[in-house]
């Protein structure tokens, strides 16, 4: 095993010299001052940080003469009586520059430069404005991560009105629970997708969708023809039984729904590329909760604070900007999406790609990578394991300057592998979440990396580590919380009137005081360590441990492929621990294998945490960004339905759930 906190990159002084942090700090007349004096008066002084955030990067925007903020966590009002727009930022990049590159895992491949990009969006726009999207109403996207969708999210956006999106590799009840929520006026969608070298047909699962939208004014309907997943908008929209939307939208066919056309002709008509000036905290995009249980939640960010927030994190956290190639593996349905696209606010070259990260080969990420000469890579913790378990050594990435982690912890082995075959890389494992689209704590490239470590809180973000009684605490593992307001929390939750359920989220264990669900040791000198959800926490004799130390230990062992763990204790009883594997091909759960691992356990964590039963089931079951799904297993061992306690359409492999029935 890796030892946690062993060093393994420190920066140079032409890297700290260099980094745009340096240079931001130079220019608030602070250089010189450590990252932890920086720190602290970002969160100690927010007025005057957030306000520097505006003017270093010369938001596009009104600033209005409000204060900078005012009111509680929960109700924070930004930059009261300013005025912007997310899209206009987000494409005042050198129209010669190149914006966009978009791949599929067929190897098609189009470049989009910042004029370009604008040229379409002024088009989409243009097309929605005659649907009769405006400020305020909702466009529903069942895209995968292509041109098109980026193109169709800044064009909604400059109109002043709301973007939400879904991957095509979701279920069509999961998709409807998302979209019956927001009542969309238009819906875009493909007709079918491509992934680990399978076409899918999602034609009737579209039909399906737009039926149960009837507050649907049209369906614009991208067809998938070859090529379509890098982007080159394949017009043909016979499918799903409507219409073929051609030229003018009609034609033969049964289609029990609104208005259909197809992208080709939304995207028809030339006009100007305006942007609707909007408050601060007007409404962005809503995104969701993974939404494993119950309805998900229709989370609400607002123009000013994504704009604010995307520009500090991707400049000083993870040092992007012009000249950079930004590459993060995600879908449409993953908050890292909008991160990724955050990277044209920044001047980034922004790279999209719709496939598998393993098909043809593993390696297929560290592939494109290369290819693109990309700068900085970010991925889920998960592909970097995987890339070790396979003994990867990429190669040809000269380029490369910083890895990203998210999505769950990343273990110190993973820390130590990706310093083994990419020494001069800074690795940034982040903490974060869909509730405020992005982390909490990461990385910064004045800072060293250390095994299993996170080298700091991020700027702005009031971190605190809670121990039961809600006193902070350093050196000990505690629940994640935020004691003041950052610009990007939510600005509400979509049909949540009184804010009760946005309330009943974060607030209502420690009033006034955000606490997100996860286990967190701050470390003396700033660093932090995440042990996963506290919601799952494996609480045994009284010793509380989080999950991601007991996969540390299980999933070392190589015939073991995949893990989950379960405590059913409840309500002071402690119930019995149970331990789930999938095993690598070729391997089966044998005996001596079982008492291996109830060795290392006891050893390397308590004789407490030691299994009472080792079982072998086909998979895991994970949600469609990559999670665990320990809270829903935990309550079918307990006797919910399975129906009740997870939502199929919101799993990468609903299939595996009846392995876990009591």
């Amino acid at each position: 095993m890796v030892e946690e906190g062993v060093l393994l990159w420190e920066p140079s002084p032409e890297v700290v010299r260099d980094a745009r942090i340096t240079r931001f700090a130079a220019w608030l007349g602070r250089s010189g001052q450590d990252y932890e004096r920086l720190w602290r008066w970002s969160v100690e002084s927010p007025e005057e940080f957030w306000t520097s955030v505006w003017d270093y990067f010369s938001v596009e925007g009104e600033r209005g003469d409000g204060p900078v903020i005012s009111g509680t966590i929960q109700h924070a009002e930004w930059f009261a009586g300013s005025t912007l727009n997310y899209a206009r930022n987000a494409l005042r990049g050198d129209p010669a520059r190149r914006a966009v590159i978009a791949r599929d895992e067929t190897g098609a491949r189009r470049v989009l430069t910042y004029g370009e990009l604008a040229e379409r969006v002024a088009r989409a726009r243009t097309g929605l404005a005659r649907l009769g999207v405006g400020r305020g109403d909702r466009v529903a996207a069942y895209l995968p991560n292509t041109a098109e969708a980026l193109i169709a999210f800044l064009a909604t956006a400059s109109l002043g009105a709301i973007w939400s999106s879904c991957s095509p590799d979701f279920g069509a009840s999961s998709v409807t629970d998302r979209f019956t929520q927001i009542t969309p006026k238009v819906l875009i969608a493909v007709d079918g997708y491509t992934y680990n070298g399978r076409r899918f047909d999602r034609s009737s699962v579209v039909a399906d969708i737009a039926a149960k939208l009837p507050s649907l004014a049209a369906t614009v309907l991208i067809g998938t023809g070859a090529g379509a997943g890098a982007g080159a908008g394949a017009g043909a929209a016979g499918a799903v039984g409507a219409p073929a939307a051609g030229g003018d939208g009609e034609g033969a066919g049964s289609w029990d729904g609104p208005p259909v056309e197809s992208w080709d002709r939304l995207c028809a008509e030339a006009g100007p590329l305006e942007f609707e000036p909007v408050p601060f905290a007007h409404p962005l995009w809503v995104v969701y909760s993974s939404g494993t249980t119950g309805l998900p939640k229709p989370i609400v960010h607002g123009h000013g604070g994504i704009v604010l927030e995307h520009l500090k994190s991707l400049t000083f956290h993870q040092d992007i900007g012009e000249g950079d190639v930004f590459l993060w593996y995600t879908t449409t349905g993953w908050m890292m999406w909008n991160y990724l696209v955050g990277g044209l606010l920044v001047g980034a070259t922004i790279v999209l790609y719709d496939g598998a990260a393993t098909h043809p080969g593993p390696d297929a990420l560290w592939r494109l990578a290369e290819e693109e000469g990309v700068t900085y890579f970010g991925t889920g913790a998960p592909y970097i394991i995987a890339s070790m378990r396979a003994e990867l050594r990429p190669t040809g990435l000269s380029r490369l300057r910083g890895v990203g982690s998210t999505g769950s912890p990343l273990p110190p082995e993973g820390f130590a592998w990706l310093y083994d075959v990419l020494p001069d890389v800074q690795l940034g494992s982040f903490s974060g979440g869909t509730d405020v689209c992005t982390g909490f704590v990461g990385a910064v490239p004045v800072l060293p990396v250390r095994a299993g470590v996170i080298p700091c809180r991020c700027l702005g973000a009031s971190v605190e580590s809670y121990d039961p009684e809600g006193r902070s605490v350093i050196g000990e593992v505690g629940e994640l919380v935020i004691t003041k307001p950052m610009p990007s929390m939510p600005v509400m939750f979509w049909n949540d009137p009184d804010g009760e359920r946005y309330r009943e989220s974060y607030y209502a264990d420690y009033p006034g005081v955000w606490r997100h669900g996860d286990w967190i040791k701050i470390l003396p000198d700033g660093g932090c360590v995440i042990y996963g959800r506290s919601d799952s926490t494996l609480n045994r004799g009284g010793v509380r441990m989080g999950t991601s130390e007991f996969y540390r230990v299980v999933e070392r062992f190589p015939q073991i492929e995949d893990s989950l763990v379960i405590d059913t204790g409840q309500l002071g009883q402690e119930g019995r621990l149970l331990l789930y594997v999938t095993m690598a091909p070729g391997e089966t759960l044998t005996d001596e294998l079982a008492a291996k691992l109830k060795d290392a356990l006891r050893s390397e964590l308590s004789p407490r945490h030691v299994p009472n039963e080792i079982r072998e089931v086909p998979g895991i079951p994970r949600t469609l960004s990559g999670k665990k799904l320990e809270v829903p297993v935990r309550r079918i061992l307990l006797g919910t339905p399975v129906e009740q306690a997870a939502n199929a359409g919101a799993m990468a492999n609903p299939e595996v759930l009846k392995h876990f029935l009591p």
